[in-house]
């Protein structure tokens, strides 16, 4: 009986098993690297968020007071709310609708985006 029972088993060898964790272990070695590069983009991602939502602030603030000064607290205080991470600045030196200039970076991030009097966003 132990005999017809050996004969009809069926499974995987140790060498297919062999092969099937390397191939995984390949796969996890390329994809690693690539989630990190992810990650890292979705940080660069939410500070350019947080830095046009900034100068929209900003722009709604001198619709207001055309010949106003912003600051960061004045933002902040009238309801600009920045994600978890980022830093937002306003240049101190430039803070008339004029010469605007706002800043952005995530902690996590490894770029700093700035947006300028016209909206336009560089790093």
């Amino acid at each position: 009986m132990l005999k017809k029972f050996a004969k009809s088993e069926k499974g995987f060898t140790l060498i297919e098993l062999l092969i099937v964790v390397a191939i995984i272990g390949i796969l996890a070695a390329i994809a690693i690297p690539q989630f990190s590069a992810y990650k890292k983009r979705g940080y660069n991602s939410t500070a350019v968020s947080d830095v046009r939502n900034a100068y929209a602030a900003a722009q709604l603030y001198f619709s207001d007071k055309p010949e106003g000064t912003v600051t960061k607290d004045l933002l902040l205080s009238n309801g600009l709310r920045t994600s978890s991470g980022v830093t937002v600045a306003v240049s101190a030196s430039k803070d008339t609708q004029a010469t605007l200039e706002i800043t952005a970076k995530h902690t996590n991030g490894d770029l700093t985006y700035k947006i300028d009097k016209t909206g336009a966003i560089t790093q």
